[in-house]
């Protein structure tokens, strides 16, 4: 036995991702399954002169396919490229969490149940038999604590040990009935005897009709329970009694009341705190209110705390432009090459960089919100105004996610089962202010609204929200076939967040924005230099004769309504489109500002567009317009691979046309009153 292939299996938000990051880091294989657009996770390391092909499975509740995730997980974990399972089970939760382990043993494949946040359990005065618990369930159980990283080695152990040599029969102590065969000593969970005998009937005839099939217990059970799947891939002459599937769930949470009556001490004692905190957070008047605040201190942070770090950043950025520029004058370099290093790649991506602090404070608040068990708790409370526009308040998850990038939160779309509901979350949550806008937002406020420039800045993620749950509705009052929505969300334990888990999460944002800043953002500015630095006649002496200049010129009409009738600015929104991000360092290219961040490079651009007429009321119609008009390339064709090409261009559409009447009606109406 030289190489194990383990699958890492479990309910959402059980620690099963920490518990795989514990052992693998970030140095992670990141895919598509096969044949569908869900994300899949693999990696390998070596313990005990042993290879381990790691593959982190998305997150189930049962083996029975409702969503998306849950069908590819019950694919891959039935394929035969699983040696072994982890069942990873929040110990804390396990009423929950044992109904999945149950279905994986049913499966067939050696299993070891892995009781995650088992540090949780000992704070809530819990206490597990670990004695007897492997006894009833047939299956090691090892305790362990993904965000300690206890009990790492300990569970690869008992891997390796349990494929060498499984565990005796199960041993538990429920009534037996009087059936034939005496299945207690054979399985974990023995059903009725009704049951029992329809699934001898039903494994004979798919014995008989299908030779080779493996685990025909498995099969016959869920032929009762009327899985599709099954139904489909092996049919048989069959017609039931009745209808087994409500019995079969049932009888296997009773089981499962006997393994918790068993094995868990002081059940009653837990949930106290988690409970208190749910009485304000989920309450069905404040828990919205409550919502929005803890966004608004998110902000606050994001704001206040990455302002101070920016300006560090600003003097870092400074001193490079001019020993850059200093070095270069040195060596003579050519006047136009010097143009294009300094005013274009180094302003350009320099001054996206130094939003670097802002950006890093919002996605380390998101990844503590999401880490501590909040999100599914603003999934919940959202759920009864996103159903009444025709969503399921697990709809609100992936807007949510909008807050960080789009591109994800549309990818999270996939949790949805209902297709219309996946297409009407995927065009709605490019309105979410992600990160991207956050730069534009600090800039253009901090110029224009002073003491008022935070409060500017977070009605953009209140209109947004706004914007999408309006155009939600807008699209449910067309779709005349849209169904009830019932919102079935787990809402895990409140817990500390694992910094190990919220390290790995913010690193790879970072990472994906430095990665942006260095390519998307870093041609963009290179291209937008060549658009002002030359003209149809060549290179220019002044912007005004660029190509940049045309284009824009080209754009001002459609514009002008909204109060953004300068040619720079038209072209900045242009180049936006490639990155948000690009719409700051367009800025600093077209104005020439180095700096464009800093106090007075802030100052020196606020002073340009005075000159132009350029109010409070026109940087209001643009942070509106940059909110709401045309999501980034990178989303465009994210929604292209999630839906079709006819909603890609759906969202261009929709997009630009809602900015255009929000931002010309906003700068039309408050132009008049102020």
């Amino acid at each position: 036995m030289n190489e194990i292939k383990v699958a890492f299996a479990g309910n959402p938000n059980c620690g099963k991702t920490t518990l795989f990051n514990a052992y693998t880091g970030a140095k992670l294989k990141v895919a598509n399954w096969p044949g569908v657009t869900v994300e899949r996770k693999d990696a390998e390391m070596d313990f005990k002169n042993i290879h381990f092909r790691m593959t982190d499975t998305p997150g189930a509740y049962s083996l029975t396919s409702y969503t998306m995730e849950e069908e590819v997980t019950r694919n891959f974990l039935t394929g035969d490229n699983v040696d072994a399972i982890i069942d990873v089970a929040d110990a804390s939760s396990l009423e929950r969490n044992l109904y999945l382990t149950l279905q994986l043993i049913e499966l067939g494949k050696p299993v070891v149940l892995a009781l995650n946040m088992m540090d949780i359990v000992e704070e809530r005065g819990m206490a597990i038999d670990l004695h007897r618990m492997p006894e009833m369930l047939g299956i090691p159980v090892v305790p362990v604590s993904a965000r300690k990283r206890q009990g790492l080695e300990i569970l690869l152990h008992a891997v390796i040990h349990h494929l060498e040599k499984p565990l005796d029969k199960p041993q538990h102590h429920h009534a037996r009935g009087a059936h034939i065969h005496d299945h207690h000593s054979e399985y974990t969970v023995v059903y009725s005897d009704e049951v029992e005998d329809q699934i001898d009937l039903v494994s004979a005839l798919l014995e008989k009709k299908y030779p080779r099939l493996e685990n025909y217990r498995w099969y016959a059970l869920k032929t009762l329970e009327r899985d599709s799947f099954v139904l489909e891939a092996y049919p048989i002459d069959y017609v039931p009694e009745k209808d087994f599937e409500q019995e079969i769930i049932n009888q296997r949470y009773a089981f499962i009341e006997e393994v918790i009556a068993e094995c868990l001490v002081n059940k009653d004692a837990s949930s106290a705190n988690t409970d208190k905190a749910d009485r304000l957070l989920t309450h069905s008047v404040w828990g919205i209110p409550m919502f929005l605040l803890i966004m608004a201190v998110v902000f606050f942070l994001t704001f206040t705390v990455g302002d101070w770090l920016k300006g560090y950043f600003e003097l870092f950025l400074e001193f490079i432009t001019g020993a850059v520029g200093d070095f270069l004058s040195a060596v003579n370099t050519n006047e136009t090459l010097i143009s294009l290093i300094t005013d274009g790649i180094i302003a350009g991506v320099g001054g996206i960089l130094t939003f670097l602090p802002n950006i890093f404070i919002l996605f380390l608040a998101l990844a503590f919100l999401e880490d501590s068990g909040y999100m599914s708790r603003a999934a919940y409370v959202m759920d009864g105004l996103m159903s009444k526009l025709g969503l399921s308040g697990r709809a609100f998850i992936p807007m949510l996610l909008g807050f960080g990038c789009t591109v994800p939160a549309v990818m999270a779309s996939r949790a949805l089962e209902n297709r219309r509901d996946r297409i009407k979350t995927v065009l709605v949550t490019p309105f979410m202010s992600c990160s991207a806008r956050l730069p534009i937002y600090v800039l253009i406020s901090g110029m224009f609204f002073g003491s008022y420039a935070m409060l500017a800045a977070y009605s953009m993620y209140i209109i947004g929200m706004i914007t999408a749950i309006v155009a939600a509705k807008v699209m449910s009052f067309a779709d005349k076939n849209h169904d009830e929505n019932t919102l079935l969300i787990e809402l895990p334990e409140y817990k500390l967040p694992n910094l190990r888990t919220v390290g790995i999460y913010v690193w790879d944002k970072v990472r994906d924005y430095l990665t942006k800043a260095g390519t998307t953002i870093f041609i963009a500015s290179i291209i937008l230099w060549a658009l002002l630095n030359f003209g149809t006649s060549g290179l220019v002496d002044s912007p005004a004769d660029s190509f940049a200049a045309y284009i824009g010129h080209a754009a001002v009409p459609f514009l002008s309504l909204a109060g953004l009738g300068s040619w720079q600015i038209a072209v900045a929104l242009i180049s936006g489109i490639a990155a948000k991000e690009v719409v700051v360092s367009s800025m600093s290219v077209l104005y020439g500002i180095s700096g464009i961040s800093s106090d007075a490079g802030m100052a020196t651009l606020s002073g340009i567009l005075a000159q132009s007429g350029f109010t409070a009321v026109n940087a209001y119609s643009l942070m509106l317009f940059c909110l709401l008009y045309i999501p980034c390339i990178a989303t465009i064709a994210t929604i292209k691979r999630e839906t079709s090409w006819k909603y890609a261009l759906i969202s261009i559409v929709m997009h630009l046309m809602t900015a255009w009447v929000v931002s010309t009606l906003f700068f039309q109406i408050a132009s008049r009153l102020i």
